[in-house]
């Protein structure tokens, strides 16, 4: 067990976690995880890099289905799906503007083709302010790069690989994405849940998006050992896995340059498990060269 804090992501082989018994919603608070209740005791992870593991303060509740919220900032938030599409007013209905199959574009105009972002709280702009999260930065981005491209932000803080999985079809048939970043795998390695269940969330998800002909990066992460080095281990390769096997983007550890450098413990938020806001360009910046590859 570790009584001083952690300096950096590489000090977090001194720290040991316990996890006895099961956990629920109730065991755990919006502002960080309380992982006392129910024999769960989370010692002192700096979360200079992804603490308790990674997204820890997520809310771990399930990812609420599909609620639609269309802003014009393109920030992501929870149980919101986000687009850098037109503003619809308060108090609005919403539009439907995704044509029918086989539907020809309105005379004089050319569609946007859309980038479809499925990620938990690293993604939602937890505890940041609106519009500084990586995704808004890319929807930025695209303005001035590629203004054929717009944004859907549909993470939501708290979400797993199954809730993920659940989402996937509904959001594939709604926006008809060009290609899905997906950023999800933390919340399952948090709650211990077994890889061979991530692992065929994951394979899930590539394939319902293959089916659709939309090109897949899967944004990766990786764990401190305090979960055993084996698990650890196959967490971090099974993103690798899984990218060559199907053949898609693949960003290896989406927190480089923020979590494993040495002033680390500066750059993520008190909780210690959630970057600040003047880290996500550094996150932009890692998952930038994999959507331009696969666009």
């Amino acid at each position: 067990m570790c009584s001083d804090p952690l300096a950096s992501w590489t000090d977090f082989d001194k720290c040991e976690t316990t996890i006895k018994g099961g956990f629920d919603e109730d065991d755990f608070t919006n502002e960080g995880v309380d992982m006392r209740r129910n024999g769960l005791l989370r010692r002192n992870f700096n979360l200079g890099a992804l603490g308790a593991t990674l997204l820890g303060t997520l809310g771990l509740r399930e990812a609420s289905a599909q609620q639609s919220i269309i802003t014009s900032t393109g920030q992501g938030m929870e149980g919101e799906i986000t687009s850098t599409g037109p503003h619809r007013r308060r108090g609005q209905p919403p539009q439907n503007n995704v044509p029918p199959p086989g539907s020809a574009p309105a005379p004089g105009t050319v569609p946007a083709a859309t980038i479809l972002v499925l990620g938990d709280s690293l993604s939602a702009e937890y505890g940041i302010p609106r519009g500084k999260g990586w995704v808004a930065l890319l929807a930025d981005k695209l303005q001035t790069e590629r203004s054929d491209l717009r944004v859907v932000n549909a993470s939501i803080s708290g979400d797993t690989t199954a809730g993920g999985r659940s989402r996937l079809p509904a959001m594939l048939d709604q926006v008809r994405p060009v290609q899905v970043v997906i950023e999800l795998g933390g919340n399952d390695a948090l709650r211990g849940l077994d890889l061979d269940s991530t692992q065929n969330n994951l394979e899930a998800m590539i394939q319902a998006c293959r089916a659709v002909n939309a090109r897949v990066v899967l944004v990766g992460m990786q764990i401190p050992p305090n979960y055993g080095p084996d698990y650890s281990a196959k967490f971090s390769v099974m993103f690798a896995n899984l990218a060559k096997k199907y053949r898609t983007g693949l960003v290896p550890f989406f927190l480089k340059g923020v979590a494993d450098v040495p002033e680390a413990a500066t750059l993520f938020q008190p909780d210690r498990i959630h970057p600040k806001a003047e880290a996500h360009p550094r996150m932009l910046t890692n998952v930038w060269p994999e959507i331009k590859k696969n666009l």
